[in-house]
Parts: C-alpha cells; structure tokens; sequence
C-alpha cells in the first residue's frame, strides 16, 4: 500500500452520507392511514395487473410496528382494481383500507380465536344480487329476494372458506354494482374472483392473532402508481 493510502481509507470512512443507508421503516410507518388501530394486515401485489403477493399482518407496539408474519397471497384473475371505482363481476380485487366486522368459516375457529366467529351451515348464503335487500350481506336461509345464480352458497367452496374474514369493502352502505363478498380466505386453486386468499395454516394464525379490541384493518394495494398501498 502506498505511503498515506490507509489514512486516505480512514478518511473517506467519516465522510457524511458515505456509510450504510438506514433501514427503510416498517410499511404501516409509510402509510397515509392504518385505520386508527394497532392491527393491521397488508395485502401487497406489485402492480395492478398481479394476481400474486404478500399478505402481512403488524402490531403497533411501544409507537412502532412490528411484523408479526407474512404470507404468499393471491388476488383477482383480472388484478387489482380502484376500490372506489370498482365494477361487480370483473373478478378484480378492490384497494383501500377497510376494517373487518367479523370471521366465519366451515370449519370451527382455531382455538384462541377472539373474533366473532360465524359458522357456516347448509343453509348459508352470501348475497350478492344486486336488486335484493339483503345485497353484501350474509343470509341464512338465502332472502326471497336474492337469487341463488347472484348468490355465493358458502358451504360449495370447502377449501376457500374453511376459514376467513369479511373485508369491510362496500359493506356499510353498500354501492349497487360496486361488488359484494370480498373475503380473506384460504388458497383454492388459482387466482381468486375479487377476494384476498391465502394459505391455510397462514390464515388459521392470522384468526389467532386478530384481536377486534385493537381495531385492525386490511390495506390491500400495490407497491407504487395510483393504488400503492402507501396512499391509501
């Protein structure tokens, strides 16, 4: 080494800006709203047209957010749609930020599950005909008004619907034609028709952690562009 190289090595180390970079913070410390609780799962996909990508579900705790586990996720056929400006049938998943009113399942609640928990029966219905009253909504038996070809008879869908969750998406006042039953649910055989879907044992864990005295909400979105979950 040449006569005053090291000292040259030395001082290049204590230029400011030439060290490590910071690690980014967490993806809910990125975010415009995480609803307001200390749960939150994320749902992730790298642009609109994905149908692959990653479901994480945090803890705010001590003022930061902490990851509690990820999972491969899968979305719509058709990708990811604007959840404002959505339209039925077009087996797109909506962003936003939604909260989750309750679980349900055709199988029983894994043990330790703090969510209302509803279990589905024969007679289970979700609704999903637009002229009906009962429209986004669960219906036992199915309503009068709701037809069965506009209606998703829960119990067919065995493997999707051992277990989920009711993404809040339209539910509050629902939009006529917006789109109804959008669930996080476990993994059938390929991309989904609109919902989030995820492994089986990932979604038994997220039924486990889940507590609704903590408010968590789903933030579905794609990495960058108009409907990065960033912005929501």
């Amino acid at each position: 080494m040449r006569p005053g190289a090291v000292a040259l090595v030395v001082s290049s180390l204590l230029v400011p800006g030439t060290g490590p970079a910071a690690p980014a913070p967490p993806l809910p410390a990125r975010m415009a709203d995480t609803g307001g609780g200390t749960q939150l799962i994320t749902a992730v996909a790298p642009k609109r047209a994905s149908t692959t990508g990653t479901v994480t579900w945090w803890d705010r705790e001590d003022g930061r957010w902490v990851k509690r586990g990820s999972a491969p996720a899968r979305f719509g056929a058709n990708g990811l749609a604007a959840g404002a400006t959505r339209k039925q049938g077009t087996n797109t998943t909506p962003t936003g930020l939604y909260g989750l009113p309750y679980a349900f399942g055709i199988k029983a609640a894994p043990r330790g599950t703090a969510y209302t928990y509803r279990r589905v029966r024969q007679d289970s219905w979700w609704c999903q005909d637009n002229d009906s009253r009962s429209y986004n909504r669960w219906s036992e038996p199915r309503a009068a008004d709701c037809r069965a070809a506009e209606s998703e008879h829960l119990i067919t869908y065995s493997a999707q619907y051992a277990h989920a969750l009711v993404i809040g998406f339209n539910y509050e006042r629902p939009v006529r034609g917006r789109g109804a039953g959008i669930f996080l649910h476990v993994h059938g055989r390929g991309a989904t028709a609109g919902c989030v879907s995820v492994p089986g044992k990932a979604m038994r864990r997220i039924l486990m952690w889940a507590d609704p005295a903590r408010r968590p909400h789903i933030a579905v979105g794609t990495r960058s562009g108009s409907t990065a979950v960033t912005r929501l």
